[in-house]
Parts: structure tokens; sequence; C-alpha cells
């Protein structure tokens, strides 16, 4: 039996025995489980994930390798990934390197041959907490002093943001579209270019006269990590331009509509990390089976007085996954619409383009 050469230790002082793959560095940051069974490349390279131990409930990662073309950012910046098995043998003609060797690359901390199943329920039952990754031969009391004096990040967002506006166009393009990026998936930009828009992506304390400044046929205010109550700027800019154009906001985008409205959000227990969950349109009652990767929620008792209305809710604890507000053709999700051309809830991608084109036509 090999010996042991890293341990993951948790808040409450449990220990998990493992293999560290990738960065050798110790390591320490909220820890939170996903239950995507394939995706580890989009999961590690989704900037949401900054300053996060992601345990992954699916047990084998690694077969697919990563290739060049599917990372969903330029810098990624994962606090680390526990596994229960890593494959260093990919089986894919696309791969370009193993999990290994793209986590040495990017500085991110893997431990494996640990069990995810307990730890995930640790989770799930006691919420989400302080952990960290560490060598196996550190003593004990030495590692709960380390993440006992540790002081989590709150700065992530104006970390991951891009620090000056950039492009991305399409031939022939009907719209022009600014992307707040507050953490952007590169794959919401490829949904946007392949329905017709070109995207300014500007930095998220960009003001409203500066995005106005664009002329844009409407705005997009992306994913991203942290605390939305952290994020004042962006609803300051949102209240700049709302009713002026159609807007349209995805996972953390969609918490800071609620809040620019006057709404309020509250921390999870455990919050909602995969790619399975149920969402309900309450417009059509039509079942969607969505990604969602998020530990905040809008408290919907908070949207009395305000011109919201929930549009969409998921099934597991009828949390609000949709709002909007007609009058001033705004609408957002709590989840991530799947990229894909052929998925079925790449219809809110329609939506915004049709609110651009009634507005256009108006």
């Amino acid at each position: 039996m090999k010996s042991f050469t890293k341990k993951l230790v948790l808040e409450n002082g449990k220990e998990f025995p493992g293999y560290g793959f990738g960065s050798n560095r110790n390591t320490v940051c909220e820890i939170v489980f996903n239950t995507s069974m394939v995706g580890y490349q989009e999961i590690v390279s989704d900037p949401t994930y900054t300053d996060q131990i992601v345990v992954m409930t699916y047990p084998l990662m690694g077969n697919y390798g990563f290739a060049d073309e599917d990372y969903e950012s330029k810098y990624p910046s994962m606090g680390g990934m526990v596994v229960r098995e890593c494959c260093d043998a990919p089986s894919n003609f696309r791969y370009t390197k193993t999990l290994n060797e793209a986590f040495e690359e990017l500085d991110v901390p893997g431990i494996s041959g640990v069990d995810t199943r307990m730890i995930t329920r640790i989770i799930r039952n006691a919420g989400t907490q302080k952990a960290a990754i560490v060598d196996y031969d550190m003593p004990h009391d030495e590692a709960m002093k380390l993440i006992n004096t540790t002081e989590l990040r709150r700065n992530q967002l104006e970390r991951v943001s891009c620090k000056k506006r950039w492009f991305s166009r399409t031939p022939n393009h009907k719209w022009d579209v600014v992307a707040i990026d507050c953490g952007i998936k590169y794959s919401f930009i490829r949904q946007l270019n392949a329905k017709g828009c070109n995207v300014t992506i500007v930095p998220y304390n960009s003001t409203a006269e500066e995005i106005m400044a664009f002329n844009p046929d409407g705005v997009f205010v992306s994913n991203g990590p942290g605390n939305p109550a952290d994020s004042e700027t962006i609803c300051e800019t949102l209240r700049g331009i709302r009713g002026k154009l159609p807007i349209f906001g995805v996972d953390l985008g969609h918490q800071l509509i609620a809040i620019s409205y006057g709404a309020k959000n509250t921390k999870m227990k455990v919050g909602h990390r995969g790619a399975n969950h149920p969402v309900r349109c309450i417009e059509n009652g039509k079942l969607e089976i969505v990604a969602q990767n998020h530990g905040y929620t809008i408290d919907e008792s908070s949207l009395a007085g305000t011109p919201l209305v929930v549009t969409h809710r998921n099934l597991l604890d009828n949390t609000i996954a949709g709002i909007e507000s007609p009058k001033d053709r705004v609408f957002s999700v709590q989840y991530q619409p799947d990229c894909s051309p052929e998925a079925s809830n790449t219809y809110l991608f329609d939506k915004f383009i049709k609110l651009m084109e009634d507005e256009k036509n108006a």
C-alpha cells in the first residue's frame, strides 16, 4: 500500500488521509460539494469556485483528461479538489493534459483516495465550513491552528473580474451586448456570439455611464464568486441602467439584480452545486434539469414592495430560481443555462434577444 502524502482536515476536527495530486502547497478554504457526474474541467475553471475546496461526489475524476478548448476562464482560481479516485491515464483523443498535470500548472492542490461519501454527509448535515489540504505528516494541532487562524478571503469578485474591457465578436452580428464580468464563463460569451451578439466584456466596477457609452442593445450580468451583499458597486450600476435597456442575469448576476431592487440574500446551509437540479418554470409549468452553483438565495419576504415577480422555483427546497421585472425588461435565473445549442433552457438567451428586438422596434 502506498504511503499517504496529504490529508484533508475539516473545521470540526475530522481528518481524512489520502494522496496528493496537482500543486503541493497547503491550502485553507471553504469546503463544498458538487454532484455533477461529468464536467470537472469546467468546474475547475469556473471562477464561481474561487477559494473553495470542492468535493466531487462522483467517484472517478480525470478519465477524459483536460482539453485546451474546454476551459471556462483564463486563470482558474479554485481552492482545491477532493476526489475518490484520480485517473492519470485518460481515454480521450482530445485531451492535452492529465488531471494531475493540469492541477500542477494551475497551482491547485488536490487529494484523492478519501471517503467522499462521508465527507459529503458531514457537509450536508453540518453545513459548509473551513477545511485544509495539508501534508500528511503535519500534526493535528498544527493543522487545526492553521484552519482556526486563517480568515477566508472576501475579495473574490475583484480578483476574477477583468481589469480592462475586451471584445468577443461574431460575423454579421445583429446585437451589441455589454457583459458585466463578475467571473464570467466563456461558454456564456460563446452562446451570446452564437445568437448574433457582439459582446463587450467590462470590469465589475464599470459605471452606468461607461456602459451606456457603448450604446448597447442589452446588458448581461454574469456568474461569479463571493457573497452578493459585498457587491454594492454593481448594484449601483444596475440601478443606473435598468429601464433603459434589457438586462439578463445568471447565478451571481441573478442575486445582484434582486439586491439592486432592495431585496435581501441569505446564505444557505449547503448551497446548490451540480448539474442535476430540478427547476420549474411557473409560466408554463415545464420542468428543467439545470446546473446550479451558488451558496446564497433570495429572501422571498424581501421581494415585497419591489416590482420583481418569481418566475422559476427549485423543486428540491422551493427556493427562488428566477425573477423578472416585466416593466423594466429585466430578468434573471439562479442557475447556469446549458450552453449547448440543443439544450432546452437556451430559450432564456432567445428571450433576451427578443427583448432587445422589441426595444429596437419600439
